[in-house]
């Protein structure tokens, strides 16, 4: 599943377009690697997002398409 696509499916990041654009800036990290928006995470992946001057790392456990705001919180992990 593409990065931005998951970030808003978790709900970490509320908008696609959002979460693109922060990916774009250079802000959201994979496994310690800069991200383009169009990178295919995976169950096991961390993703670091910088949010300011808070960042937020967490690690990827399960992927789906569409989710309910209460399972949201299934798909990841935070560390």
């Amino acid at each position: 599943m593409r990065l931005d696509k998951f970030l808003k499916v978790s709900r970490l990041i509320k908008r696609r377009t959002v979460a693109n654009e922060a990916c774009d800036a250079g802000r959201v990290l994979v496994n310690g690697k800069t991200a383009k928006a169009s990178v295919k995470v995976k169950p096991g992946d961390v993703i670091e997002i910088q949010f300011g001057t808070r960042a937020v790392k967490v690690e990827v456990l399960d992927l789906q398409e569409t989710t309910k705001k209460e399972e949201a919180k299934e798909l990841f992990r935070y560390i």
